[in-house]
């Protein structure tokens, strides 16, 4: 046992370190370092190095750690989520607009759409297809605010309707992501359907209402009392509370519970606080794992013959889906058409979330290694095609930035 408990000690300290060098020459490069650290677990995985299961002068217990590191990273999936909801503000939901709403609804509902029929044209089942599709759905708009800061344009009217966009983007992705939950569980029919749904609802409407009226006032409270990071022990239990009961009286994904714990804590005074504290636990030590542990997961050696073809359509399908479908709805509403192009690249990259999508379906046995490995590549893609374009359709044009707060990571 003491064995076992070294050699995780050991996968960590290897894991971090990578993990924070890869991001660092990531960012040296004018990428962001999320993509860094996947690439850090590619080759630390069984793409190149296959480090658990190569190096047994150290590791001699590769199953039991790969067990113990996919833990640390569902708690590292938990603690982004709820960075994310403590991100977002309600009253930013309602001022959107229809650019952003459009836009937002349209970038998931087309890449959805196509991602799921290039799927089954390449032979994956219904339920494969439909999850590939989700990683397409998602995007990870912290790449794109990055570059838009650095051209100084995320004030712009295409820069804020693409935060608004993205918004939606997520809350409607983590939603189709429980709703396609429910639908591959154990099911029961229709009367196992509407069961489930009415458990949704249940878990939704007792969630929000703790939420508004309690966790706020509670939040305040403990703050308040001389205990040493009170707050913070009081947001995690809660994070993992609203998780936990996600899944047991919802019968929803975990992180839509933590999703869900951030949004409304977030409402309160002391979100800069919470926001802070969980950063620091997160990026410092969960948050890398979880990356690191993805491309651990990953062998894109085993990609060959038709997979590749498939891959490459994917990672296609991923790009011109964003752009036409966020772009057709930004022109719907009013953008003119070099406006819509660049609000559409600036929907194409995708990260986390796409990540926690395409994990989230191999660790309950949705999708294939094979169509997991082709999912994470179509992620690399499109994240390092994404500043490049922008900066293309941007090009001669800068306007005053507004303060934003960059990424943490």
């Amino acid at each position: 046992m003491e064995s076992d408990f070294l050699e995780f000690i050991l996968a960590i300290v290897i894991i971090i370190v990578a993990a924070k060098l890869g991001g660092f020459i990531s960012t040296r490069f004018n990428q962001p370092s999320v993509l860094g650290e996947l690439l850090a677990g590619l080759v630390l995985g069984p793409t190149v190095l296959d480090m658990l299961h190569n190096w047994t002068l150290f590791f001699h217990h590769a199953e039991t750690l790969e067990e113990l590191l996919a833990l640390m990273a569902e708690l590292g999936v938990i603690l982004l989520m709820l960075l994310a909801g403590l991100e977002l503000h309600l009253p930013d939901l309602l001022n959107a607009g229809k650019v952003s709403a459009l836009s937002g609804v349209l970038g998931v509902l087309v890449p959805l759409g196509l991602g799921f029929g290039a799927a089954v044209l390449f032979d994956a089942s219904s339920q494969e297809a439909l999850f590939l599709g989700l990683t397409l759905a998602a995007t990870s708009v912290s790449i794109s605010a990055q570059t838009l800061m650095e051209l100084k344009v995320l004030r712009s009217r295409v820069g804020l309707a693409l935060l608004g966009a993205a918004v939606f983007d997520d809350i409607l992705v983590i939603l189709v992501l429980s709703v396609s939950f429910v639908l591959v569980g154990d099911g029961g029919g229709i009367s196992g359907v509407l069961l489930t749904v009415v458990n949704m609802v249940l878990y939704l409407v007792v969630a929000s209402a703790i939420g508004f009226w309690i966790l706020p006032w509670l939040a305040q409270r403990i703050n308040r009392l001389p205990i040493s990071r009170g707050t913070l022990a009081f947001v995690l239990v809660i994070c993992l509370l609203y998780s936990y009961a996600a899944e047991i009286i919802g019968g929803m994904a975990a992180i839509t519970g933590a999703f869900l714990a951030g949004l409304f804590l977030g409402r309160t005074p002391i979100r800069e606080e919470i926001e802070e504290g969980i950063s620091a636990i997160a990026y410092a030590f969960f948050v890398p794992i979880f990356f690191v542990d993805i491309g651990l997961q990953v062998n894109l050696r085993a990609i060959s013959g038709n997979a590749w073809w498939f891959a490459a359509v994917f990672t296609l399908i991923a790009i011109i889906s964003k752009i036409g479908g966020s772009g057709l709805g930004a022109r719907i509403t009013g953008f003119t058409n070099k406006e819509a192009f660049q609000l559409g690249i600036g929907m194409v990259s995708r990260g986390e979330v796409g990540l926690i999508v395409a994990s989230f379906a191999l660790t309950a046995g949705l999708i294939t290694h094979e169509n997991f490995s082709i999912a994470v590549f179509m992620v690399i893609m499109a994240t390092l095609v994404t500043p490049p374009m922008l900066r293309a359709a941007f090009a001669n044009q800068t306007q005053t930035d507004g303060r934003t707060k960059p990424s943490p990571q």
